[in-house]
């Protein structure tokens, strides 16, 4: 699994690496601050999708989506409970199923 970074260094790399002089690579940058090349490659893309500057969805859209996802499954399954338990308490009701009334 790998090493999760958080936000704040990920935002000052992808800083770095827009603002490098000329002649710093990229790869330069990101062996600099112990990062995979592609690994930052990655975050200044997604840095340019947040700040509007190339179409996609959003880190904000991207988890909000991810939470509706989930919530969406939650409620699924719960659905599905209350129908077994509505069709198992129609079967409980029925003349002949348990019932001692004649």
């Amino acid at each position: 699994m790998p090493k999760p970074y958080q936000e704040e260094f990920r935002q000052d790399v992808v800083r770095v690496a827009r603002n490098r002089g000329p002649g710093v690579t990229v790869e330069q940058v990101a062996t600099d601050f112990g990062v995979h090349p592609m690994t930052l490659f990655k975050w200044m893309r997604r840095a340019d999708i947040d700040d509007g500057a190339k179409p996609g969805a959003t880190s904000q859209e991207s988890a909000e989506l991810r939470e509706a996802r989930r919530r969406i499954k939650l409620l699924e399954q719960e659905n599905e409970v209350l129908r077994r338990a509505a069709a198992s308490l129609s079967q409980a009701h029925l003349p002949g199923k348990g019932s001692t009334r004649s």
